[in-house]
């Protein structure tokens, strides 16, 4: 068991994905808003770079893991063009916000939601030319598990991008995010979405998650091939690229 699974969001009996499940319809209202604030609008960026890095491949159906709200299943269908879009998550909150949005965008025919645990999809093998997952595998009780899901419904030569927090490793981005995660994520977190404990819990989720080489071993480990990391904005995100041979 990797350290991020064993960590949950509030401190109450019940599983890590019953728990991310409740969190995440607590504060879908006010998550995009919350998204963009912590972030000072650079996680728009970070979007970018990924879905970019799926451009030589043309995907034409895509599975967006952990999906939310929805925006990188739109951004995505933006700039790939894919002939689907599947995005499931826990939880229906957080879909309930991006179906609305992508009424409102009129890729009703495109994207689609559907409400799935990401390490027990109950999709057909070798079904996506290309999985994503935006700040979402943190969050995941069984690591191992979601990524053999993802590596499943994968064909053979479809690509895998995963988007995730980290934590800086150089002075002095490093004590300075160090208080940021400790002292601003919480305090904007409960005013803007009346739920401390959920903004508590990601800077822990953050810390405990496994990153760089260690991830890229994971994923070689779950069946992965071509794996490659990036980190963007001093150490802050990370781009994780990967290969079903």
């Amino acid at each position: 068991m990797y350290a991020q699974e064993k960590i949950k969001p509030y401190h109450a009996e019940g599983s890590k994905t019953e728990q991310v499940e409740t969190m995440f319809d607590n504060i879908a209202p006010s998550y995009d808003r919350l998204n963009h604030t912590l972030s000072m609008e650079v996680d728009r960026h970070w979007r970018r770079v990924a879905i970019r890095s799926l451009l030589p491949y043309h995907p034409k159906r895509m599975l967006d893991v952990a999906t939310g709200t929805g925006d990188f299943a739109i951004l995505a269908c933006k700039k790939l063009r894919p002939q689907s879009l599947l995005g499931v998550d826990i939880s229906e909150g957080m879909m309930e916000v991006g179906r609305e949005k992508v009424r409102r965008q009129g890729l009703e025919d495109v994207i689609r939601f559907q409400r799935e645990d990401c390490t027990k999809l109950s999709l057909s093998d070798g079904e996506f030319d290309a999985v994503t997952v935006a700040f979402g595998v943190r969050n995941f009780a069984d690591l191992d598990g979601g990524l053999r899901e993802m590596w499943r419904v994968l064909r053979s030569g479809g690509r895998l991008v995963i988007l995730e927090f980290s934590q800086p490793q150089r002075f002095p981005v490093k004590q300075c995010y160090r208080f940021y995660s400790r002292h601003v994520i919480p305090l904007v977190g409960k005013r803007l979405s009346k739920d401390r404990e959920a903004y508590t819990y990601l800077p822990e989720s953050i810390k405990a998650f496994p990153q760089g080489k260690e991830m890229k071993h994971i994923l070689e480990k779950a069946g992965f091939t071509d794996v490659s990391f990036k980190r963007m904005t001093f150490g802050i995100c990370s781009l994780y690229t990967a290969k079903k041979p």
